[in-house]
């Protein structure tokens, strides 16, 4: 089976990489057809026209990325008139992270109305969309009034070239290393993990809280970091992703998202995965989503509201029971490693195609 990735994508964000090898090693064939994000979603459409137009027809199958609404229009004419079937992995809609989760608009403003038109003419034009937990699934199904079986569930997964386990290194009889790395995004509730690394201060002085990244709550995050003025907390820019991994290996125990915005209790994020690729520790807020993958004290560690103080506890009782810690690092990894590497998403998603039936009609509802 042959796939043309389309659309004014990044190749290099995560969920790309994981599932272009995914599907090569899965027996498929990948071609890219990427589009200058630089330019109008409109411009992009002759270009691709003359561009790609022979590569599309000798496809079988049309994969618009994440993020990339805007280029379904274009992938609904390349599908009709070549006969092809229309996948969308759109990771999340543009009104959820926009509006509801970045408070960027009003729900009934005009900005609003046009990203949530946006996302459903999308939607309704693709013949299978992806999401990557079933909470997320239910959501686009609810809010867009699509049909159940037009949608699969695809993990988000990890890229285990990058991230894998490193070799561990000699015993340290000094600090515990806590970490937490995103783009510090609203889901992401890096705040709180700020005013749990306060209390943790308060009992254990050898924990040290490390942030890596950027990004919309960065500033806030370090203020506030700043104000308690505490003295176990550094924070480090974004990284190459192949530094990254290094940092994961010297850490005791990760992070996960702790925010309250409605698409924290819809996600499982990357760096979750990440984490336990490398055979790591990982502490995340209780939700719905998470909850479909994992189970807590087997392989993930849960936390519940409020987020600082058992937070707080939280971190303290894995410092404390290293048992515990090894086994919840080695029941991850094995997950991982079986059910969301990149090849078992690849095989993972032909068999969803196997599931649905060829030819474009599904595709309008």
């Amino acid at each position: 089976m042959t796939f043309c990735f389309l659309g004014a994508y990044d190749p290099a964000y995560p969920r790309n990489a994981v599932l272009r090898r995914g599907l090569e090693l899965a027996g498929a064939t990948v071609r890219e057809c990427r589009l200058p994000g630089s330019l109008k979603f409109w411009m992009r459409y002759p270009l691709a026209v003359f561009r790609y137009g022979r590569r599309i027809a000798s496809c079988d199958v049309i994969l618009v990325p994440e993020f990339c609404q805007k280029d379904v229009p274009l992938a609904r004419f390349f599908s009709f008139v070549f006969g092809k079937r229309l996948v969308f992995d759109p990771v999340a809609g543009r009104y959820e992270t926009k509006i509801i989760d970045w408070q960027w608009r009003r729900p009934n403003s005009l900005p609003a109305r046009w990203n949530f038109g946006i996302d459903r003419l999308a939607f309704r034009l693709s013949d299978i969309i992806l999401a990557d937990t079933a909470a997320h699934r239910d959501y686009f199904v609810r809010t867009y009034g699509l049909p159940g079986d037009k949608l699969a569930v695809l993990p988000i997964g990890y890229d285990d070239r990058l991230f894998r386990p490193h070799p561990q290194a000699s015993p340290r009889k000094r600090e515990f290393r806590v970490l937490f790395f995103g783009s510090f995004l609203p889901l992401h509730g890096a705040v709180r993990i700020v005013e749990a690394a306060a209390l943790v201060s308060k009992k254990d002085a050898a924990v040290r809280f490390a942030f890596i990244g950027s990004g919309r709550t960065f500033e806030a995050v370090r203020l506030r970091a700043d104000g308690l003025g505490l003295k176990n907390v550094e924070f480090e820019g974004w990284l190459k992703p192949g530094d990254l991994p290094a940092r994961v290996a010297a850490a005791d125990v990760c992070l996960g998202i702790f925010g309250d915005t409605e698409k924290a209790g819809r996600v499982v994020p990357h760096k979750v995965f990440q984490a336990m690729g490398m055979k790591k520790p990982v502490i995340t807020a209780r939700t719905e989503a998470v909850q479909e993958f994992f189970r807590h004290g087997k392989n993930i560690y849960l936390c519940d509201a409020p987020y600082p103080a058992n937070l707080a506890a939280a971190i303290l009782a894995l410092k404390k029971d290293v048992r515990l810690r090894r086994g919840l690092a080695e029941q991850g990894y094995r997950l991982v490693s079986k059910e969301y590497s990149p090849r078992a998403l690849g095989l993972k998603l032909l068999r969803i195609l196997d599931r649905f039936p060829h030819g474009t009609k599904r595709g309008r509802t």
